[in-house]
């Protein structure tokens, strides 16, 4: 029999402050019942002595502190998992919101997780193929890695997040892939965007969609990204699929910890926010990885807007401590009409060497990024050169580089939002791209790659007709 406490003392937006309890623990889930039987939930933020400080997830509108009933239900918040949430779409406590049956649960988890001891952890090294050239190519993504995507407003993150979920597999894995995409603060229409998009190229049958909109409390806005975790780790560890999880927008997740911080009156840190926020981030990073002995994993794409295009802003740089690498949409590619707009001179995924190779994507994977990258880098410099000095200043090879930036941008980086290409794609258009320059400037491509893999210069020709 639960105990019931009728001792609430204050009521402050979305904190109330109970009295007079024992055995009350943190982060302990709450019923308030009001005088005309409704029933809301909070949860407990913080227990000093006797008093406990609740965090209500639907406000606190209608509480009269003279007649609300308390009730501590002795367990944090809890998501029921089933094989059956494949191809569902819930909110942020992880409620059915496509009008579907509710689930029927396996068993019920803490959305907090299991701390997962560091030793058991098994190191990524498994190519995973979103099927866009940009990342499979140059920034490749591993099994178990957690790579997060640093845009900006008005940036199309949004479709890009959409196609790596449509797009992304294991190859040659017999376990199956599957989806998990934690929306936070997103609008109305993006919510739409995200649903229609998944239901429209069948995304939606391999994928459990977690969607928390700018109108709901901010307290769900920070269950969200556990629910979204708790479910990718039954996928990963308890059914031995490979999953990928996708949050969007960790920017809106910092923003709602910051307002419950306010509210209690913390004591803030860099720009406002609280100053555990790099704690609170690692506890979602984190959560991905594989296991040893587990077939499963759980890759986790994170993607955040900066404020003001502020890659020294608190949330990217607290989140580039703790991930491994990033992928960086850039405003100006994006005016060239370049897109996705992915500005691979300034992204980076640290585990890239892990994923690729032979028996991997090709044997030819590394020395091509490496060639690929000094050659878009050199051009770009020579442009740069060229608006200072003037093009006359350029000698005949740095004018040769400047244009082979060009066509990289345009045939390389740009790519239909429903174009999926394959490893293979990716790595023969890199060959084709370096058909532009001379032999004698792929100094970073072993000959035996160069003889095995370059096309011939009629035969490059004869395919672009």
């Amino acid at each position: 029999m639960l105990k019931e406490y009728r001792t609430i003392r204050e009521v402050a937006g979305p904190l109330m402050l109970v009295d007079n309890v024992s055995g009350v623990k943190y982060n302990e889930l709450v019923e308030i019942e009001l005088k005309n039987g409704e029933i809301r939930r909070g949860q407990v933020l913080e227990v000093n002595e006797d008093k406990a400080l609740v965090q209500l997830f639907e406000g606190s509108t209608g509480i009269n502190i003279n007649e609300g009933k308390v009730r501590f239900l002795g367990r944090s918040i809890e998501l029921g998992v089933s094989i059956d949430m494949l191809g569902r779409i819930f909110d942020g406590f992880g409620r059915p919101k496509d009008n579907g049956p509710r689930i029927i649960p396996e068993k019920k988890l803490d959305i907090n997780g299991e701390p997962l001891n560091p030793v058991a952890r098994d190191y990524p090294s498994e190519f995973i193929q979103t099927g866009i050239s940009a990342i499979d190519g140059l920034n490749t993504l591993v099994r178990g890695q957690k790579l997060p995507i640093f845009s900006a407003s008005g940036l199309p993150h949004n479709e890009l997040a959409a196609q790596i979920a449509r797009q992304s597999k294991v190859l040659g894995a017999e376990s199956k892939f599957a989806v998990v995409f934690g929306a936070m603060g997103i609008t109305f229409e993006e919510a739409n965007f995200f649903i229609n998009d998944f239901r429209r190229t069948g995304a939606i049958d391999r994928s459990v969609l977690f969607i928390n909109l700018a109108n709901d409390p901010a307290i769900e806005r920070i269950a969200t990204p556990r629910m979204a975790l708790t479910a990718a780790e039954y996928l990963a560890f308890e059914k031995d699929m490979h999953v990928l999880v996708i949050l969007t927008d960790m920017t809106n997740y910092c923003e709602a910890l910051r307002e419950i911080s306010a509210a209690r009156r913390e004591v803030p840190g860099r720009r406002g926010y609280p100053g555990y926020m790099y704690t609170d981030l690692s506890t979602i990073y984190e959560r991905a990885g594989r296991v040893k002995d587990k077939n499963g994993s759980i890759t986790q794409i994170p993607i955040l807007t900066m404020p003001e295009d502020d890659k020294t802003h608190p949330i990217p740089d607290l989140t580039g401590y703790i991930t491994e690498g990033q992928i960086i949409l850039n405003r100006e590619i994006m005016r060239r009409g370049i897109n996705p707009p992915i500005d691979v001179l300034q992204s980076l995924s640290r585990l890239k060497d892990k994923g690729i190779g032979k028996g991997k994507t090709r044997e030819d994977h590394a020395d091509t990024m490496n060639q690929l990258f000094a050659a878009y880098a050199h051009g770009k410099e020579s442009k740069e050169l060229a608006v200072v000095l003037g093009e006359a200043a350029l000698s005949d090879t740095d004018k040769l580089y400047a244009s082979f930036s060009d066509e990289f941008e345009k045939r390389y980086i740009k790519q239909g939002s429903d174009e999926n290409r394959t490893i293979e794609e990716t790595l023969n258009l890199g060959w084709q791209l370096l058909t532009l320059l001379p032999k004698s400037e792929l100094k970073r491509v072993r000959d035996e790659y160069i003889e095995k893999y370059l096309p011939k210069k009629n035969e490059t020709a004869k395919g672009d007709k």
